[in-house]
């Protein structure tokens, strides 16, 4: 009771999000105030056939190449 009275008093409400079909808003726990809210249409999704690749280049698999080594080289 002491709540309800103080957000009549004091405005301090308490809020916590609530949601309802098509809109999410803040309302407070204890008087049930209301905020403006938030509304959440549904839009229209765009229908696109699935992309299909006409050509995928797969680069060769790399083989490592050894390379000969003289002790001449290293010096």
């Amino acid at each position: 009771m002491w709540n309800l009275f103080n957000c009549y008093l004091s405005g301090r409400h308490e809020f916590s999000a609530w949601c309802e079909p098509g809109a999410v808003f803040l309302r407070c726990i204890h008087c049930g105030k209301r905020s403006s809210g938030w509304a959440l249409d549904q839009k229209p999704q765009r229908k696109t056939a699935p992309v299909t690749p006409t050509h995928v280049h797969v680069p060769p698999a790399r083989v490592p190449r050894v390379l000969p080594f003289t002790r001449a080289a290293s010096r």
